[in-house]
Parts: structure tokens; C-alpha cells; sequence
């Protein structure tokens, strides 16, 4: 009989003991080769550095999730973000120890398709938002010691479009359309976005004073955060991305003029009672912004990628965008706009042509030697 592997009654008994702590650990099973396999298994495991132990993962995923959670330094919408992912997970009530990667491919395809709830499927991109934030969970769970293995490494997820499939960038005659359809209140708005590449919850959140006129520069120190209920609540920009960007003039004397025409007070785009605008009512007024100018299809936020894009054609390197978009990573600004930035067979185009031109100007002039 194998070393560690006892009969008792009808069943086989294995059992090891912790090299460290001395405590012993047994799991009963109706085969002999299933026991000496499961205690092959733990020992190896240990050996490897991977051992959990088998009495933890006893909890629902749910349950550990509601627990871990509370130790977590997350904004508001992160923790939104989180609760939804986690509620959606159709193993939520299972325990973390008997989660395996056929239960995350379940919920990943549920995702895929409508349901009497949702009448439609969710995009892949959400699906992918979703997917991640459940794998912290896994992750955490695994660094815990409840389990020994995250189950959602080879989950495979819905194939997203290419990014430059995907975005959508206003030529310049579409953004020169809406910003002449915008009215007085909206115009500077607009103009910030377009120039200066603030987000919605940024631009909302814009005080007189981060206007530096002399400089010729805008500071970009906050957002607005919907809570609900009527609630606001002023914070950090994304990712903490507090920056100074530097602005044309065009775009210094729109904001001049908005301020002139006594529009603001302590917001510059002040909404009812003193307050930053609503992004409901930012929704409001970009939708009749567009429908009077005849557009459609654009979206608020795609006045950011023109205005990245708009950099990256006048040449300026990975970093600077990076800055001036406010992004935490300059892997983020690749991610995104990679495909914008010229590729070395455009430039070795660019400097061959170059070179024709350079050699066609010193021909200019010269008499050709006729032939015999």
C-alpha cells in the first residue's frame, strides 16, 4: 500500500503533514489511484511553492470578494465598476475552490448574448471591462492563499475591432461645423475639447482660473463625478492626471470671449445653482449641437482623439502627447494612437522623396548635354 494511504470502510484515506507547521491534512476518496494522486498532488505543490491549503476557498466568490473589497483604496467609480463586474458573474454563489475555467467561459459567453434582461448583447469591449475586473478578484484570491490557481488565464474573450477600425476621428471641416452650430454657452466648451483635449468630467469642471492668458496655457486640476442622486462630487482628474497644456491662441481668445460675455462665475461653464453643468445636459447640448450642424455619428469625446491626432501629424514624439492627454502610462498613449504615429517605411518614403526633390532643385536651371 502507497506510503500515506490507508482503507477505511469502503474508502481510501490519504493524508500528508506540513513539512513546517507538522499539521497533518486528509481527503477520503472511492479509488485508491484518486488518493494517491491527490497526495502526490499536495506534496508536489508545496515543493513547488504552490500549495494552498484545502480547507481554504470555503467561501462563495462573492463573499471573499465582499470582504476584500472593504481593504481596497478605490474612487467611487472604480468601486461601482467592481460591484457590477462581481454581481454579474453568474458563479458568484459557487465557492472560490470549485470555480474552474469552464465556469469563467460560461459567464463570458452569457455575456455574448441577449438575455430577458438585456435585450441585447454587450459590446466587447464592456465584456473585456468586466472580465478584468474579476480577475483582480481571482488574483487577490490567489495572493490570499484561498486558491492555488487563478481560473481565468486561458479564458479566451469576444475579438474587439482594431483601434483604428474602431476610432473615429473628425476631420477638421466636421469640427470647424460644429463648432460654428454651437451656441454661446457651449462654443468654449466645445473649444476645449477640440484644442486641448480635455474630457468631458475635465471640461465640466473648469474654473476661470485655470486659465493662464499670459502663458498661454490651461490647467487641468479636476473633475466632476456624478454620484447619484442629484450629487456631486469634485476630484482629482482621472488617473490622477493633473497637467498644464499648452493652448493657441484662437483657443485663449474663444475662452476670452466666453468669460466676457459673463458666463461664468466660479465654473466656467456654471450650470444650475452655481454647480458644474450636468453631463446629462453636456449630453443635451452636444446632441443639438450636432443635429444643427448636420452631423452625426460623433461622439464628445472623439474631439480628444482629433486633438491627439492633430499632434502626432505636426510630429510631436510619444511623450509629449502622452502629457498633454494627461495619460498615466506612455504604453496608454501607444495603445491608443499607435497607428497614427508614422511607420519607418513612411519615413524612409518621406526621406526618399526628399532626396528626388533635393536633386530635381539642383537641376533647376543646368543645361542637359545633347546627344551626338
Amino acid at each position: 500500500m502507497a506510503e500515506g494511504i490507508t482503507r477505511r470502510g469502503g474508502s481510501w484515506r490519504a493524508r500528508y503533514r506540513h513539512p513546517e507547521t507538522g499539521r497533518q491534512h486528509e481527503q477520503s476518496f472511492a479509488k485508491q489511484a484518486d488518493a494517491v494522486r491527490w497526495r502526490r498532488q499536495q506534496l508536489d505543490a508545496f515543493d513547488r511553492g504552490r500549495w494552498v491549503d484545502p480547507q481554504a476557498g470555503k467561501v462563495s466568490f462573492l463573499h471573499y470578494f465582499q470582504a476584500w473589497e472593504q481593504n481596497q483604496v478605490w474612487t467611487d467609480g472604480t468601486r461601482k465598476a467592481m460591484h457590477l463586474a462581481a454581481r454579474s458573474a453568474t458563479f458568484g454563489g459557487i465557492d472560490l475552490r470549485q470555480i474552474k475555467v469552464s465556469h469563467v467561459e460560461a459567464w463570458v459567453k452569457s455575456m455574448t448574448v441577449a438575455t430577458k434582461d438585456r435585450k441585447r448583447p454587450l459590446a466587447p469591449g464592456t465584456i473585456k471591462t468586466r472580465f478584468v475586473n474579476v480577475r483582480t478578484v481571482f488574483r487577490a484570491a490567489v495572493r490570499d492563499g484561498m486558491i492555488a490557481a487563478d481560473p481565468t488565464v486561458t479564458v479566451r474573450l469576444p475579438r474587439q475591432r482594431r483601434r483604428e477600425a474602431s476610432m473615429e476621428i473628425p476631420p477638421p471641416d466636421v469640427v470647424r461645423r460644429i463648432l460654428d452650430a454651437s451656441d454661446l454657452r457651449f462654443r468654449a466648451f466645445v473649444a476645449l475639447c477640440a484644442f486641448a483635449g480635455l474630457r468631458l468630467g475635465e471640461a465640466a469642471a473648469f474654473k476661470v482660473g485655470d486659465v493662464d492668458f499670459l502663458r498661454r496655457q490651461v490647467h487641468v486640476r479636476r473633475q466632476v463625478q456624478r454620484l447619484g442622486d442629484g450629487e456631486i462630487e469634485i476630484r482629482l482628474p482621472k488617473y490622477n492626471s493633473e497637467r498644464t497644456v499648452a493652448v493657441p491662441d484662437a483657443l485663449l481668445e474663444i475662452l476670452a470671449e466666453h468669460v466676457g460675455l459673463g458666463l461664468a462665475n466660479e465654473w466656467l461653464f456654471s450650470g444650475v445653482e452655481d454647480v458644474p453643468p450636468h453631463q446629462n445636459t453636456v449630453g443635451h447640448r452636444w446632441r443639438t449641437t450636432l443635429k444643427r450642424a448636420g452631423v452625426q455619428g460623433v461622439r464628445l469625446h472623439d474631439l480628444r482623439h482629433f486633438f491627439a491626432s492633430g499632434l502626432i501629424a505636426s510630429g510631436c514624439d510619444v511623450v509629449a502627447v502622452q502629457r498633454a492627454l494627461g495619460h498615466a502610462k506612455s504604453t496608454t498613449t501607444l495603445t491608443t494612437y499607435a497607428h497614427l504615429w508614422p511607420t519607418a517605411e513612411d519615413r524612409v518614403r518621406d526621406a526618399a522623396a526628399a532626396l528626388v526633390a533635393e536633386v530635381n532643385r539642383s537641376t533647376e536651371g543646368a543645361v542637359r548635354a545633347e546627344g551626338p
